[in-house]
Parts: C-alpha cells; sequence; structure tokens
C-alpha cells in the first residue's frame, strides 16, 4: 500500500490520517515498528516536522509508541476514545450517577466559598429558569443546566468547572428527551422550582449539608425516573 504525496493543505492533519489508515487497515499490525520519520516524510512528501506532529497525534490516541533509541510501534489498531465520545455513547442513568457524584460536592463547596457576584449569579439563574417556564422544552431545559453550572462555578474549583461542561451536551439533549417522553411539564411547566429554588437558599446562606442534600435530592428523583423507563 502506497502512502502517497500529500496535497498543500493541513499537512499535519493529513499525514495523521494517512499513517492512522496504514495501521487502522491492519497495514501496520500492532508490534510493528514504523518507517523512520526521514522515510515518511519522503513518502508522504512533507517535512519531518510534520510527521513529528503527526506520529505525536498517534500517540496521544493510543496507537503508537515511541521507545527510547528503538523508534516507533504500533501498540494499538484502534484509537483509543475520549471521554467527549465514551459520554456520548454512555447510558444516561450512567451519566446522572458520575454527575451526583461530581455536582453534589460542587455545590458544597459552592456553599462554603460563594462570593456576593457568585449569590447574584445565582439568583438570576433562578429568575431566568421561572422565566422559561414559558417557552419550549429546549428553553427550559437550557435555563435549568445554566442554573447548574453557575452553582459549578461557585465552587472556584476549575477542575469540577471543567468536568461539568463535559456532560453539558449529553445532558442539555437527554433532559430534553427526557421531558417531552414522559411530558413531565404538561401540569408543571416550571417542574422542579420548589427544590432549585431550596438548593439556591442552601448554597447562599452557606449551608453545605443543606446544599448536597437538595441536590441529591433531585437528582436521584431523575434517576429513579430513568431507571423506571
Amino acid at each position: 500500500m502506497s502512502l502517497g504525496a500529500l496535497r498543500p493543505s493541513p499537512l499535519v492533519e493529513q499525514a495523521t490520517v494517512r499513517l492512522r489508515e496504514q495501521i487502522t487497515s491492519g497495514e501496520w499490525a500492532v508490534g510493528t515498528r514504523l518507517p523512520g520519520e526521514t522515510t515518511l516524510a519522503k513518502s508522504l512528501g512533507v517535512g519531518r516536522s510534520t510527521v513529528r506532529e503527526a506520529l505525536r497525534a498517534l500517540a496521544g490516541a493510543g496507537l503508537v509508541q515511541a521507545r527510547q533509541g528503538s523508534g516507533v510501534f504500533v501498540i494499538a489498531t484502534k484509537p483509543k476514545e475520549d471521554w467527549s465520545t465514551r459520554l456520548r455513547q454512555a447510558a444516561i442513568a450512567d451519566v446522572y450517577e458520575v454527575r451526583m457524584l461530581v455536582e453534589v460536592e460542587a455545590v458544597q463547596l459552592a456553599a462554603l466559598r460563594r462570593t456576593d457576584d457568585d449569590v447574584a449569579a445565582l439568583h438570576g439563574a433562578l429568575a431566568r429558569r421561572r422565566e422559561a417556564a414559558h417557552a419550549g422544552n429546549a428553553e427550559f431545559v437550557e435555563a435549568d443546566i445554566a442554573l447548574h453550572g453557575a452553582m459549578v462555578a461557585a465552587a472556584h474549583n476549575p477542575v469540577l468547572t471543567g468536568l461539568f461542561s463535559e456532560f453539558v451536551p449529553v445532558l442539555q439533549q437527554r433532559l430534553l428527551d427526557l421531558l417531552e417522553m414522559l411530558n413531565l411539564r404538561s401540569d408543571d411547566p416550571n417542574h422542579g422550582d420548589e427544590g432549585h429554588a431550596e438548593l439556591v437558599n442552601a448554597v447562599v446562606r452557606g449551608d453545605a449539608e443543606a446544599a448536597g442534600r437538595a441536590l441529591r435530592n433531585e437528582l436521584e428523583q431523575t434517576l429513579a425516573l430513568l431507571h423506571s423507563l
């Protein structure tokens, strides 16, 4: 299988794709030592720096590994899935269980660390959630997640904030599906308002235990619905 010279465009991306194809197609099996950078550069019609960057990308995908003094070897024929991909493919109940672990801890920290700006943001987010009760499901879900995001932000832990942001795309779609499937807002357009108000109030007054309990109760109710489907 000839590699073939590349067109002048994002060369690193093209080189990465071409080399990945060699591996995933079985041309280079697990344990194979890749040709040297000079050989690969000549085959692809690019510079050695482009090849080096492409090999770094393949290493990041878990396909190859550089061994000191020996070269670069194929260690897998399928790229490892990133966190976002795993979340998209996971069962929503599993996502919710992990969300509970992350977010309950976050709101407890938020109750201890919230600033005046955080308090204002929480009140504003709760008000917007209430306003969204008069809108469609998509707007309501967006406002709901924004309120939870404001609580996580009040914990002032960038790792927790980053973890929550990874959940957002999956949560947004799955919550929308859940609302529409069970028609949860037919009798109460502002579904869950009491629990969210209790949560905001607990964070604002600095009661970490009450904040954790309020959020856990809310998420457990949703999780029970998911398990009942």
